[in-house]
């Protein structure tokens, strides 16, 4: 710069011709001097900082020099010469250098002031990454292919080929736990707490999982599909599932839930069945059952005892041997439970009640291995054998006196009997058991006014009087449709004849009755029946006693209680006159009515006068009679005051105006 600043000095002399022309040469000279000097010591001397460093690039090679410091160098022996900063790294900082003549990488970790080497060139600079207590970070080297894993708490510094992936640790409570899978090998494990887990190399982590709380109650079954085996976990227990088990679902259940154990009472038990074996197994209480891993229930619940009363008993089929027994309540304890065995069940409809044999019941019995029927009437509590079977409980039949019925024995005749003792044969009985293979005949007779239903049936027969209506249609010789309605009264009297000759006698006597009704019915009008009606309905059963006493039945009377037209406009004219006829005979009771009201009214006054007069008499009588005991009363007073005073007024006109004077005060008192 001095000689720059020497040369235009000069220049500018030379050109005002302010000094001479060998003066400017010389000063040229010097400043040209000057400039080559200046500048050979700029390339010969370097002054540097702490934090600088002169890279210097030689003919042959390439060399650095470090501050703090001066360099010097030879002006003429190197290319070029650079002074550059130095790196500065933190704590938490580190520099990627790359070598340029091998191109190998290495990473400077700070804190320091980093010089780089002659052919170093920081490719990155990176921040270390800060790990906590459970963190961790998963590096893997791109050149080797090597993984590891830093965990913490660190500060971490990747390396030159170092590729990170940062992660949190996973932390599991004492009830949980987590699946980690191997993916170099493929192999999985599980990983229980309490813990803070920190993965390996190649792990994958699966979700985390609660471990499965058993309670003393409580079961799983599980099978580990690696090996097959199948087993039961019971509580109290914390049940981890490794990566090769699952739990096994029943057939009525979700998978994955927890079982509950049978606890059983005293009267209470299961039966397992193993679905592998086939064997069956019995457990009573009072305990807590679990299952085998291949064990279900066989009856699908939990089965509680039979409880047998004193009068119950119940029929019990082994299977595995097809005995069957009969067990019974027992009389000296009041009851007893009983329980099934392995291959056993309970036939016939289950607990029954035994029969109370008394002399209204009795037993019909069939022993299924000869087939024969038996009828026990014996006085006892019947329990059938185990052959045996109960067809029917019968009630002892007790007959009226007006009843009878009809037995039909086993090689089909009828047998009769009765209530009556009368009608009964003396070796009859009036109260009995139906026989085995013996029947009670029921006949089908009619019913309803006009008998067009048969399905009444009786079985017992009331032999006594009766009355049994009927209702039909007839017409008059007038041609007038009558509907006729009445009453049979009626008795049974020979129920052999009355079966022999009909099914139906209500529909034989009502038939009869319409036809004959309608014989005699034509041969009259209409004003002819209604003034013969009862005449013609006593001919009607009294022509044809024989048809009755073939039925065996004996016709007491016949009525007609009502007839109308079945026409309505006869009907209303028919009615018409009926009413008129009403109206008449109303007419003649009142005015029969009113007549006899008025004697009644007349002989009621006649008594009552006849009353009155001995009444009066029976007054005047009794006033009579008073007067007679006033007027004796009275004399014996005025007596006995004139005797009272006889010596003190001796004369009898004073006395007696004495007496005078005493009953005018006694009137005047009164007043």
């Amino acid at each position: 710069l001095a000689g720059i600043v020497a040369a235009i000095s000069v220049v500018a002399a030379a050109f005002f011709r302010v000094v001479s022309p060998a003066f400017v040469v010389c000063a040229a000279l010097l400043a040209v001097a000057c400039v080559g000097a200046l500048a050979l010591w700029q390339r010969a001397v370097y002054f540097l900082g702490k934090d600088e460093q002169l890279l210097v690039e030689g003919f042959t090679g390439t060399v650095v020099h470090n501050g703090p410091g001066a360099a010097i160098l030879n002006p003429f022996s190197y290319r070029s010469a650079e002074p550059r900063k130095a790196v500065t790294l933190s704590a938490t900082e580190c520099a990627k250098i790359c070598d340029s003549t091998d191109g190998s990488l290495r990473v400077e970790k700070g804190p320091q002031l980093l010089f780089l080497g002659p052919y170093d060139k920081v490719v990155e600079t990176n921040s270390a990454t800060s790990l906590g207590s459970t963190e961790f970070i998963r590096v893997e080297d791109r050149l080797t292919g090597e993984r590891s894993i830093v965990k913490g708490p660190c500060m971490w510094f990747p390396g030159p080929h170092d590729r990170a992936d940062k992660g949190v640790a996973c932390s599991l409570s004492r009830t949980e736990y987590i699946i980690v899978e191997d993916k170099l090998t493929g192999d999985k494990r599980i990983q229980r707490g309490p813990c803070v887990f920190f993965p390996g190399p190649f792990d994958h982590l699966g979700q985390k999982q609660e471990a499965i709380a058993l309670q003393e109650d409580e079961y799983l079954r599980l099978k580990d599909d690696a090996t097959g085996q199948r087993w039961v976990s019971k509580g109290k227990a914390l049940v981890f599932l490794e990566p090769t088990w699952k739990i096994e679902k029943d057939s009525h259940k979700a998978a994955g839930t927890v079982r509950k154990a049978w606890s059983l009472k005293a009267y209470e038990y299961v039966r397992l069945i193993d679905s592998m074996t086939g064997k069956i197994t019995t457990h009573r209480g009072e305990k807590t059952v679990f299952p085998g891993p291949d064990e279900r229930l066989l009856d699908e619940e939990v089965l509680q005892a039979i409880d047998l009363k004193v009068h119950e008993y119940v029929k019990i089929l082994d299977q595995a041997t097809g005995e069957v027994r009969v067990e019974q309540g027992s009389g000296s304890i009041g009851s007893r439970q009983v329980f099934l065995g392995s291959y056993e069940k309970v036939i016939d409809g289950g607990k029954k009640k035994a029969i109370e044999v008394d002399e209204e019941h009795a037993a019909l019995v069939r022993d299924k291995s000869t087939g024969q029927v038996r009828l026990v009437k014996e006085k006892q509590l019947f329990v059938p054998g185990p052959n045996e079977n109960i067809e029917e409980v019968r009630q002892l039949i007790k007959l009226a006196d007006h009843e009878a019925l009809i037995i039909k024995n086993k090689d089909g005749e009828y047998q009769y009997f009765y209530g009556s003792g009368d009608k009964r044969r003396p070796d009859q009985p009036r109260s009995f058991f139906l026989e085995p293979f013996n029947e009670i005949v029921k006949l089908c007779w009619s019913k309803g006014r006009r008998r067009e239903s048969r399905t009444l049936y009786i079985e017992r027969f009331d032999c006594r009087p009766q009355f049994m209506s009927f209702e039909f249609n007839c017409r008059t010789s007038d041609n007038v449709e009558l509907i006729l309605e009445g009453t049979f009264f009626w008795e049974v009297v020979n129920l052999p004849a009355m079966v022999k000759s009909t099914g139906d006698t209500s529909g034989d006597l009502c038939n009869h009755a319409r036809s004959q009704f309608i014989r005699h019915v034509a041969r009259v009008t209409l004003k002819q029946f209604m003034d013969e009606s009862h005449l013609i309905a006593k001919k009607v059963w009294e022509e044809d006693t024989e048809f009755y006493q073939s039925r065996g039945v004996r016709i007491h009377s016949l009525e007609v209680t009502r007839y109308q037209c079945a026409d309505s406009s006869t009907s209303e004219i028919l009615e018409q006159i009926i009413q008129e006829t009403t109206n008449r005979m109303n007419r003649l009771s009142q005015a029969e009515s009113e007549n006899e009201v008025s004697l009644f009214r007349t002989q009621g006054q006649i008594e009552q006068e006849k009353m009155n007069g001995e009444l009066l008499k029976i007054q005047h009588e009794h006033a009579t009679d008073e007067a007679q005991v006033n007027g004796r009363a009275e004399a014996a007073r005025i007596g006995a005051f004139m005797s009272g005073l006889v010596e003190s007024v001796p004369k009898a006109e004073d006395r007696v105006a004495m007496w005078q004077v005493l009953k005018k005060n006694e009137a005047l008192s009164v007043v």
